[in-house]
């Protein structure tokens, strides 16, 4: 019964991606699409087997993960931290709040000249812009999250004597764990994007820098590992942290299988 479910889910994920490569290999044998454009999905796999196996592609795969972990890791950490406290605190919700609102609405990547100049060319440049997109993100969800949490649990736990870290542990952190996953998911992808981008806009290695040299050279074939990498990417990060939530907050996987069922 549970393979029969899993087959059944992997068709309904898959047909739609599966049936567009299809579509697209056949164009492709017959000429219908322009190679240089649209080469074929096995002359992509092929070229991507190449760069594998000359260790190309692992090497700008692990240079883009990393600058994207080393900028929004301390960026979850810092607005996860800072919404938790506006959250509890109306002093620092009306300190903080709008300063991380203008950031929300700022184009990080209209920072990029500014750092340039004050920073010059290099990885604290590239490192800004990631770190403020999953700082911002973040800090939103769990503030929002906080203040989402229905005070008749704050008011019975101080009845039975919780004291304010005990309400932190106990309280606001089960309560909101839902949402900020749901925040994490968001900066992961949100983080992605900006790490591509800034390394588009130059950087001495990475996703981004393959795709932009793959432009300027026509290698189309790598300009679309490029691509295909990044969107897999977006994917394992969104189904990591997807498991990862089930791992930590069981009970909201449980509440959500009941309102789908």
């Amino acid at each position: 019964m549970r393979v029969t479910f899993r087959l059944r889910n992997a068709i309904v994920a898959w047909w739609l991606p599966a049936s567009i490569l299809g579509a697209w290999e056949g164009a492709a044998w017959l000429r219908l699409l322009n190679p240089l454009f649209f080469p074929a999905p096995s002359a992509i796999l092929a070229a991507g087997w190449n760069m594998a196996r000359s260790g190309e592609w692992m090497t700008e795969l692990l240079s883009t993960l990393q600058r994207m972990f080393q900028g929004a890791g301390l960026g979850v950490c810092a607005g996860f931290a800072l919404g938790l406290l506006m959250g509890v605190s109306a002093p620092l919700r009306t300190s903080f709040e709008p300063a991380v609102s203008v950031l929300n609405s700022t184009p990080k990547l209209a920072l990029m000249p500014l750092l340039l100049l004050i920073v010059g060319v290099g990885e604290t440049a590239r490192l800004v812009p990631i770190f403020l997109t999953g700082f911002v993100t973040l800090s939103m969800q769990t503030l929002d999250a906080v203040r989402g949490v229905d005070y008749a649990y704050v008011e019975m736990a101080r009845n039975y004597g919780a004291r304010s870290r005990d309400l932190m542990w106990r309280v606001y952190l089960p309560a909101c764990s839902p949402q900020v996953f749901t925040g994490l998911r968001l900066a992961a992808g949100r983080a992605l994007v900006i790490t591509i981008s800034v390394e588009l806009l130059g950087a001495p290695d990475g996703l981004g820098r393959v795709i932009w040299m793959a432009w300027q050279t026509l290698a189309t074939e790598k300009l679309y590992i490029g691509i295909f990498t990044t969107s897999l990417l977006g994917l394992a990060f969104h189904q990591g942290l997807a498991y990862l939530e089930r791992l930590a907050a069981p009970w909201a996987a449980a509440k959500a299988r009941g309102q789908t069922g």
